[in-house]
């Protein structure tokens, strides 16, 4: 058992002991969180991040529903306090296969259970992986001239240089990746790229970018993995490697974006830990369909009910964004990355991002 399991580990109890209390004191039990809606995004200036305001939820044992979230907490609690003491580990999806022994404490779904997991981080101050839980998701793929060390199973660590020591997919980023499972020990690569397809990672990797211009990709696989913005964060706090991001233009890979530099809403108790406020986006934009005559698709209703609602999400309150997110609902068009192959294969690594890169002042 580590530091953080072990504070994980006494946070939770503290949660029960007070549900305890409350009982033994002849109250009914209540349990207060954080509203989690857009509602109650604010800019914490200190952090650079989105993180929840002062709208609170309170949760109370005074109905039948109430009563089963108090006692599938509790029960939760229990589950995870046994797998940190056993060394073990359970996925999100197994904790909720798992509570069907739970009696009237069984989860009715599996989005119950996630959001309890988030509930307890929320309550615990500590992270899900700290509890032991894993996603069912992988974490991205890496590739570029970076070295780190990584824990190895059944003791000791391995030496891994992520261009050199992988293959054709690169290293794949583990679920927990704090510095008692992940070392940083360093390389040539100066910048690290997020990119959202893996049509345009492998593009990138084959183009042999990352040798070219000393660059780290990372591919998010579509909507980052916690795993994957806290490496990206480790990377811009611990080793100062400036962070673009790369995807899709459309509304949902500006989401993209935003996750990873401010936050999402779900995991904004945690922002601190996962955002990286830094981070730069490179494209695709409504500009870039326009200045590089882009081949385009209509946007779809989803689309612009999608971008409307972003146009008053705090996250996109610049003039940039402001800018970009109009301009592509005026033109109903959104645009892929690998629109750029209209231009040949080498387009993209030869023209687009070095042109892009050099604008926003990251030295190739």
């Amino acid at each position: 058992m580590n530091e953080r399991n072990a504070n994980a580990q006494d946070s939770l109890k503290g949660i029960v002991e007070t549900l305890y209390d409350q009982l033994d004191g002849g109250k009914i039990p209540t349990m207060s969180l954080p509203q989690r809606s857009k509602r109650n995004i604010e800019f914490d200036p200190k952090k650079n991040v989105w993180v929840y305001g002062d709208q609170q939820t309170v949760r109370t044992a005074k109905t039948v529903n109430g009563a089963l979230m108090m006692l599938r907490t509790v029960c939760t609690v229990e589950f995870i306090d046994t797998m940190i003491r056993e060394n073990r580990s359970s996925t999100l999806r197994e904790m909720y296969y798992i509570s069907e022994g739970w009696g009237h404490g069984k989860f009715g779904s599996q989005n119950e259970s996630n959001l309890l997991a988030e509930d307890l981080e929320i309550m615990s101050r500590c992270m899900r992986e700290d509890f032991r839980l894993r996603p069912e998701e992988d974490g991205a793929r890496i590739m570029g001239d970076f070295t780190l060390t990584e824990k190895l199973k059944r003791g000791g660590t391995k030496r891994i240089n992520c261009l050199d020591d992988v293959g054709e997919s690169g290293y794949g980023i583990p679920y927990n990746v704090e510095k008692d499972n992940v070392s940083f020990v360093g390389g040539n690569a100066k910048f690290a790229v997020a990119i959202e397809t893996g049509g345009m990672f492998d593009r990138l990797v084959e183009n042999g970018f990352c040798e070219r211009h000393n660059a780290l990709l990372v591919h998010t696989k579509g909507q980052p993995a916690r795993s994957t913005r806290r490496f990206i964060k480790r990377l811009s706090e611990e080793r100062n490697m400036p962070i673009v991001v790369f995807t899709d233009g459309d509304p949902w890979s500006f989401r993209i974006y935003a996750s990873i530099a401010f936050g999402a809403i779900k995991t904004a108790h945690i922002s601190d830990y996962l955002a990286t406020p830094t981070a730069q986006y490179v494209g695709i934009t409504a500009s870039d369909i326009l200045n590089y005559k882009l081949p385009t698709d209509d946007l779809s209703d989803q689309d612009v009910n999608a971008l409307k609602s972003e146009l008053s999400d705090p996250r996109f309150k610049d003039d940039f964004w402001s800018s970009e997110i109009q301009a592509m609902l005026d033109m109903g068009k959104k645009s892929e990355q690998q629109a750029l192959a209209k231009y040949g294969l080498d387009y993209v690594t030869d023209t687009y991002l070095p042109e892009k890169l050099a604008n926003m002042g990251i030295p190739l």
